[in-house]
């Protein structure tokens, strides 16, 4: 099982400087990926908090490390034009030498939609249009479309990637129509931590969506990174916004947890850490060399 940690994305404010000093920690223990959320605005308690941009974020933190895998948890493709992504996408798979996981979503944080204007409705249909763009665009492809929600003409991305084999895409979703949609096209797979109540018991009730719309597609969900976020609490005395059930106590028993995810099959794990701290990064890799033992 392969382990990621999420920077901090809204729990404070963290500057530049903290970041850099998180993501080489991170690459420095031995974690596999670091994960950055995709979005831009959120209100609690009616008061507003936002995160750094993702892509820029990527581009600075692929210039200061040298192994992890990057990825955006997960690129909004109703944020933006799908070419414009693409070479998003593109160009930081670029600066990291090849070590993107491009992972897209279709959104649902209406507040960022409304304030930062982007169109909210029909938000499935907007993804299937762009998803179909982005994965033939950052495969290599030249596309055309006029289509209900893009028109391209001839798009390619130049320069080309020098990628050895295609970019990997990942879907965050359990949804029917999502998964029916990318699932005949993505290389690995994500559910975040509240859609299975943070419960390695519970795991089945997001991985069955998948597995169903692996056998609609004629696919061997063996062929899929099955993937999924866990919130492990390292002694916050204010819990992070959407916080369930987070797994405490000593290592051995966030360990366990972990190891019971691997068993029933997941393959690699996002760890977001409450609080999302350079000590409780110290305290993950503990848990992941115990797992590892």
């Amino acid at each position: 099982m392969r382990f990621g940690i999420q920077l901090p994305e809204v729990e404070r404010v963290v500057r530049w400087p903290e970041l850099r000093r998180m993501a080489q920690l991170i690459e420095s223990l031995g974690f596999d990926s670091i994960w950055v959320g995709d979005h831009y605005l959120y209100r609690r308690d009616g008061e507003p908090r936002g995160p750094w941009e993702v892509w820029t974020q990527l581009a600075a933190l692929a210039a200061v490390t040298e192994r992890v895998t990057l990825a955006p948890f997960v690129a909004s493709l109703t944020f933006h034009s799908p070419s414009v992504l693409a070479k998003f996408a593109s160009t930081v798979d670029e600066v990291s030498g090849g070590r993107l996981i491009l992972a897209v979503g279709a959104g649902w944080n209406e507040t960022e939609y409304r304030a930062m204007g982007f169109p909210y409705a029909r938000r499935v249909d907007r993804f299937e249009e762009s998803f179909h763009v982005v994965r033939r665009l950052v495969h290599g492809e030249t596309v055309s479309i006029d289509g209900e929600f893009v028109q391209l003409e001839e798009c390619v991305l130049h320069p080309p990637s020098a990628r050895a084999t295609p970019m990997p895409i990942m879907v965050g979703s359990i949804g029917t129509r999502m998964l029916d949609i990318t699932v005949p096209h993505i290389s690995s797979w994500n559910a975040w931590f509240t859609q299975y109540g943070n419960d390695p018991a519970r795991i089945r009730e997001v991985l069955d969506p998948l597995h169903a719309a692996c056998e609609r597609a004629g696919r061997d969900p063996s062929t899929i990174e099955q993937t999924v976020a866990v919130l492990l609490d390292f002694g916050s005395t204010d819990p992070r916004n959407g916080s369930m059930h987070p797994i405490g106590g000593p290592p051995a028993r966030q360990a366990a947890a972990l190891r019971a995810l691997g068993d029933a099959g997941i393959d690699h794990v996002q760890l977001v850490l409450d609080p999302p701290t350079e000590a409780a990064i110290e305290a993950a890799a503990e848990v992941m060399a115990l797992v590892r033992d």
